[in-house]
């Protein structure tokens, strides 16, 4: 490409020579009575003769247009021959890459009547990307079906062209036609700033979407698997919180578009369950974290780890009391699936019983990243849950499941993720510095 700026750039500059060139020869050979330029009927353009003339100068001139024209003309068809050969090159290169196997991670060979086709609203997400990676890895089909305001491609870019993978542009406010076994409906934003940012459209995805999770599911008889929170307990008075607890909740608070949403969407579940017979489990996720993790979600893990990483000062929000349980992604995905494949039907919390103090966490983070940061208190956020601890009997009970994960192991994997994405966003800033700096006229 270098190249032909350089050939178009050599091209202007003959040009301007030219009408330089044409000029003096019309100046030097204007008489008022000269005849006009003789034009050949049909519009085709004919080399102008030159008038004869004893003069060294017009000579010159002449001699100098006939071989700047014929120099032209050597440059355009050289140009033309240059545009043709990069089209070819380019064929070539699409023809490679197509024909060059991608490399994906093993998954395993089900035949036609185990294998299902799974539906991942929100797929493309933090937890709805490690999800597919394990129903892809089983051998089943997977649609994920995501509109990208806290999805990303790149999470699930690795399956992409895979022939048990395909993802959909789509948000699921709108209605969707597709044929299914099963549906994982994750799709909605989880932190405190992603859906506070448009409360009404977090209210949307929660209830028209859930609607229309469930008209999918019952159109096609699927079963669905509806992804609850902790937050449907608000401030809970109760501790640790059963299936049981009704929760706490402010109806008209700063989180309630999430609180109240999450709870309206487990109430269509169970209308739908008891009117239309739709195959429904509800999972409460609590406080979860991992790679793939938001790097500006606002969310404790998040937060804390960047800033140490950063070596700013890490902000703990109210008194640092305030307790939260969290656990590691994997195993929220490994309770879904077995979440989904029971026949348990009434909600189940799932999150690890081992409860932190937010300033303990704190703590503990600090000390795996190292640094120079400091710990400081900062004004609390309204509505903040002062407690929050899973009951998970029954989940031991009916799904055999808890979590296994370490916090220790599963936060130095996460920052592990989190310093190998913050390299590599310094290195696509240092490059796209470069380029516009030596590209800035």
């Amino acid at each position: 490409m270098t190249a032909t700026k350089k050939r178009l750039k050599i091209v202007a500059a003959i040009s301007l020579v030219l009408l330089l060139l044409v000029y003096l020869y019309r100046m030097a050979s204007y008489s008022p009575s000269g005849k006009p330029p003789v034009s050949v009927p049909g519009g085709e353009e004919v080399q102008a003769k030159w008038p004869p003339t004893e003069s060294p100068l017009q000579r010159s001139l002449q001699m100098a247009y006939e071989e700047q024209s014929s120099l032209i003309r050597e440059q355009k068809a050289e140009l033309q021959r240059t545009r043709e050969h990069l089209a070819r090159l380019e064929e070539q290169i699409h023809s490679l890459q197509s024909s060059t196997p991608r490399k994906y991670p093993k998954v395993k060979y089900l035949n036609y009547k185990n294998r299902k086709r799974i539906l991942i609203t929100g797929g493309a997400g933090f937890v709805g990307s490690h999800l597919v990676d394990d129903l892809m890895v089983q051998g089943h089909e997977v649609i994920v079906v995501d509109n990208f305001f806290t999805g990303r491609k790149r999470n699930v870019e690795h399956w992409l062209g895979h022939e048990n993978f395909e993802l959909i542009h789509h948000d699921i406010v709108n209605p969707l036609f597709i044929e299914i076994d099963e549906i994982y409906h994750l799709a909605s934003p989880a932190s405190p700033p992603h859906y506070m940012y448009n409360p009404v459209k977090t209210i949307k995805t929660n209830t028209m979407g859930t609607i229309n999770v469930l008209g999918l599911a019952k159109r096609v008889m699927a079963k669905v698997l509806i992804a609850s929170t902790s937050e449907v307990y608000g401030d809970p008075t109760v501790h640790p919180q059963p299936e049981t607890y009704w929760g706490h909740v402010n109806p008209i608070g700063p989180r309630a578009c999430y609180d109240e949403g999450k709870r309206v969407s487990e109430t269509l579940s169970y209308a739908y369950s008891k009117q239309e017979k739709v195959q429904v489990r509800v999972a409460r996720i609590f406080n979860t974290y991992g790679p793939r993790m938001h790097m500006n979600d606002g969310r404790v893990v998040s937060n804390f780890i960047l800033q140490a990483l950063r070596n700013e000062t890490i902000t703990v929000y109210g008194n640092g009391k305030q307790t939260r349980s969290f656990q590691y992604v994997s195993d929220l995905v490994d309770g879904m699936i077995a979440l989904m494949a029971s026949n348990y039907t009434q909600p189940v919390n799932l999150g690890n019983p081992v409860e932190q103090t937010i300033g303990e966490f704190a703590e503990i983070i600090k000390q795996l990243v190292g640094g120079p940061s400091v710990i400081k208190q900062s004004k609390a956020m309204e509505d903040d849950p002062q407690r929050r601890k899973p009951d998970i009997t029954r989940a031991r009970q009916f799904l055999h499941w808890e979590p296994k994960v370490p916090l220790e192991t599963g936060l130095q994997r996460t920052i592990s993720y989190f310093r190998n994405e913050l390299a590599r966003s310094d290195r696509f800033q240092e490059s796209s510095n470069k380029y516009f700096d030596t590209h800035t006229p």
